[in-house]
């Protein structure tokens, strides 16, 4: 069998998106269908709306989302209908290169669902990161599928879907904090917050917030942060020194790059302490460049990193983080400025890009 239900679609590049039937099918052996009850609004579904991911219009928007299994494939052994689930869009294989080498945080043959959602009259759609999730029902690889607590809410865990999860794996999986070491966080939206988040976790005793945006820095604080520093007009160099100065001069252990800008890398570069790392979280624009003389970075030695996805394993991550937040150790119900119903996508967009919102979260079924 197969169901209709109402969706999110981005027909093409800059335009309003609309809310249409959707034909979800019937699972595949390896596929779950899984009813959504939460699902927050990523500025990655806005780059897929923009046309700034592909040009492979249409697209199924939302990706960030927790729901109820409520059918699975004939050889589904990973859930069972009735598990509460956060959707994951990196499902590793276990049998690419990256996987035999004992790093599947890089898999580079992620699974999918067999199957594609269609519009009424057949078009197929690409749903984004492989979720395609603003609906009351979606299909995905099993594997897509990570099992948490079902004491908590969705619309806070689900967040670790993608945004949180990249933030807070960018300050312990790949900018590896350790306990008393100083941290620097440039951006303050979702991602930039969860790095936060992820430093205070790890034990970091000085935590730099920085933005060019002060309604941001309470947000911030609320995840841990130490200071606050301004940096609007600003030149990079600058934001370094900055960060120098509340690091006793010396640069922060580990800065955390949550806006991928050629100046903000720079602050980050140079505002790290010698043998300090540098993670690049943001997602950068293809045409844009970053220049250092070859021996600054011999002389500084230290890394400097990209982070996809906070390098996390959603197996081990996302029960883990679950059960911090049910202890009251990590507030991820923090992240979710409002709770919105499904037709209104639209008007979410608009205040994550005014700067309004940590996370819009669209509630469906039992979650609305």
């Amino acid at each position: 069998m197969s169901w209709n239900v109402t969706g999110v679609v981005a027909r093409a590049a800059k335009e309003p998106t609309e809310l249409t039937t959707i034909v979800v099918p019937d699972p595949g052996p390896n596929d779950v269908i899984v009813d959504v009850q939460a699902c927050g609004v990523c500025h990655t579904d806005f780059a897929y709306r923009q046309g700034d991911i592909h040009d492979g219009f249409p697209f199924l928007l939302g990706h960030e989302a927790a729901g109820v299994v409520a059918e699975i494939g004939e050889d589904v052994t990973h859930v069972e209908k009735g598990d509460f689930v956060v959707l994951n869009w990196r499902a590793v294989c276990g049998q690419c290169r990256a996987c035999r080498k004992g790093e599947p945080k890089y898999c580079f043959d992620t699974h999918n669902a067999s199957k594609q959602m269609e519009l009424e009259d057949g078009t197929k759609l690409e749903a984004a990161l492989g979720i395609g999730a603003f609906q009351e029902k979606t299909i995905v690889h099993e594997k897509q599928c990570t099992k948490v607590n079902p004491d908590a809410a969705p619309e806070a865990v689900g967040l670790l879907g993608c945004g949180v999860m990249a933030g807070i794996g960018a300050s312990i999986n790949t900018g590896e904090v350790k306990r008393g070491e100083t941290v620097a966080v440039i951006g303050l939206g979702g991602v930039g917050c969860a790095a936060v988040a992820g430093a205070k976790l790890a034990g970091a005793t000085t935590i730099i917030a920085l933005d060019i945006d002060e309604r941001k820095f309470d947000w911030a604080k609320t995840f841990g942060a130490t200071h606050t520093v301004n940096t609007k007009g600003l030149e990079p160099q600058e934001v370094a020194e900055k960060i120098r100065e509340l690091t006793g001069g010396f640069g922060a252990d580990v800065v955390v790059d949550a806006v991928a800008r050629p100046q903000t890398l720079e602050s980050a570069f140079y505002g790290r302490d010698l043998a300090g790392r540098v993670v690049l979280v943001g997602v950068p624009n293809p045409t844009d460049t970053f220049e250092v003389p070859m021996i600054e970075i011999f002389g500084r030695g230290g890394a400097t990193k990209s982070s996809w996805y906070g390098d996390c394993l959603p197996e081990r991550d996302f029960p883990y983080l679950t059960d911090l937040f049910l202890q009251g150790r990590l507030p991820l119900d923090e992240f979710v400025t409002e709770t919105i119903a499904g037709d209104a996508i639209e008007a979410a967009f608009e205040k994550m890009g005014r700067g309004e919102v940590l996370r819009s979260v669209a509630l469906y079924g039992d979650g609305a």
